[in-house]
C-alpha cells in the first residue's frame, strides 16, 4: 500500500517544488487548460512567501517529493465576493491552493491533512481544469459559484463542510 507523508516545505525543497509545478503546467496545457497557470506560475517569490507564512506543504513518497500544495487558514480576500451563489457557511475556513503532483493519491493525502486541521475547506479552479473539478466533486465539495482571483480572471469556487 502506498504511503504518502505530508510535511511543511523547507527552503531546500524549492527546486523540486518548481519541477513539480513545471510538470503540472505541462499537464494542464496538454489537457485543455493552457491558461490557468501561465509559464512561471507560481513564481519563486510566491513560494518563498508561502514558506514564510508556514502554509506551503510537500507530499513525499519514500522520502521523494511527489506533490505540493498551500493550505491557508483564515479569510481569503478573493472569496469575499461570490457570483451566482452563496457559501454554505461563513464560519472560519481553510483554503487549498496551488495543488500539484507527479503521481496519484496526492489530492487524497492533501484532503486528509486539511480535514485534520479544519472542518470547513474551500478551493477554486479554472473552468478548463476538468481534472480538478472532478476531484473536488468526487470528494464531496459543493460548487458554490464564481470568484475572481487577483488578476481578475474567474474561478469556480467550491466548499466542503465536515460537521
Amino acid at each position: 500500500m502506498k504511503r504518502l507523508e505530508i510535511r511543511p516545505a523547507k527552503p531546500g525543497d524549492l527546486n523540486a517544488i518548481e519541477e513539480i509545478y513545471a510538470g503540472a503546467r505541462q499537464f494542464m496545457a496538454q489537457n485543455g487548460n493552457p491558461t490557468q497557470w501561465r509559464e512561471g506560475y507560481p513564481q519563486r517569490e510566491l513560494l518563498e512567501a508561502d514558506l514564510r507564512l508556514k502554509q506551503l506543504y510537500v507530499v513525499e513518497e519514500n522520502g521523494k517529493l511527489c506533490g505540493v500544495f498551500v493550505f491557508a487558514m483564515g479569510e481569503d480576500p478573493t472569496y469575499g465576493y461570490l457570483e451566482g451563489g452563496t457559501w454554505r457557511s461563513e464560519k472560519p475556513y481553510g483554503t487549498i491552493h496551488r495543488i500539484a503532483s507527479r503521481g496519484s493519491g496526492v489530492f487524497d493525502a492533501c484532503l486528509d491533512f486539511c480535514r485534520s486541521r479544519c472542518d470547513h475547506i474551500r478551493l477554486d479552479t479554472h473552468a478548463q481544469n476538468a481534472p480538478m473539478q472532478h476531484l473536488a466533486q468526487k470528494h464531496g465539495f459543493s460548487r458554490r459559484g464564481i470568484i475572481y482571483v487577483l488578476d481578475g480572471t474567474p474561478r469556480i469556487a467550491y466548499d466542503l463542510i465536515l460537521s
